[in-house]
């Protein structure tokens, strides 16, 4: 309480050491984030995956949002997101899209995802708890699975996927059914696979935008993103 007392506002500490945890108020943040006119909140839970960088990440906000924008003011048809975190793509894109429904394996994320979504008045936006890899059986190969017993995945009109993928990249089965799609955006945090997945992704696809985000300032990692449009 006395440390409460004498840090400035705002300012959260939280401590953990072999296995225990103790936060002297909370364990996430509050972060707001200027995108397109609109202030979008996310709350970022310690332990779970975030932007570590709030004003780079405003700017791919931005350009997802531009590169995905529809010739029409109304929406044409749905978004599919794979390893959503805490909704921070799908929830600054769904004015793009009819419907978002987006995947992602960790708890704590998914959690905030639905948080996020109640806190910024999105409500086209389903969050599963389910890894890339299983989802795209249950959507390819029909297998079913309990968490998916209360979607109706026919209904949705997937004709964009995006995928922000750990630095190991996409895997082979998800860069399969990937290039189903009609149009692909690619936010990547490893210049390597991401080069490895466009090879194979280029075979169906013709990459129209390609954007550098340099969210780690004065280090050799980079963050890119890269839309692709099918051929006909």
């Amino acid at each position: 309480e006395a440390l409460k007392l004498r840090l400035p506002g705002g300012v959260q500490i939280l401590g953990r050491s072999r296995g225990q945890k103790v936060e002297m108020d909370r364990d996430y943040v509050v972060e707001k984030l200027p995108v397109k006119g609109r202030l979008l909140s996310y709350k970022q839970i310690e332990g779970a995956f975030c932007q570590p960088n709030a004003g780079m990440c405003a700017q791919m906000l931005d350009w997802t949002l531009e590169v995905t924008s529809s010739p029409t003011e109304v929406p044409l048809h749905d978004l599919l997101e794979l390893y959503c975190g805490n909704g921070n793509f799908c929830i600054a894109l769904s004015p793009n899209f009819k419907r978002c429904f987006a995947t992602e394996i960790s708890k704590a994320s998914v959690y905030a995802a639905r948080e996020n979504c109640e806190a910024n008045n999105v409500d086209n936006v389903t969050v599963v708890r389910m890894s890339s890899e299983d989802f795209t059986e249950s959507l390819v190969q029909g297998v079913q699975r309990n968490r998916l017993a209360d979607v109706d995945l026919l209904s949705y009109n997937f004709g964009t996927i995006l995928v922000d993928p750990p630095r190991a990249g996409l895997d082979e089965a998800t860069r399969e059914f990937a290039k189903t799609f009609d149009r692909i955006v690619y936010i990547s945090c490893s210049p390597e696979t991401l080069c490895r997945d466009l090879i194979f992704l280029s075979e169906t696809h013709t990459i129209e935008r390609f954007a550098v985000f340099d969210q780690f300032p004065y280090t050799p990692h980079v963050e890119e993103g890269v839309y692709l449009v099918k051929r006909s």
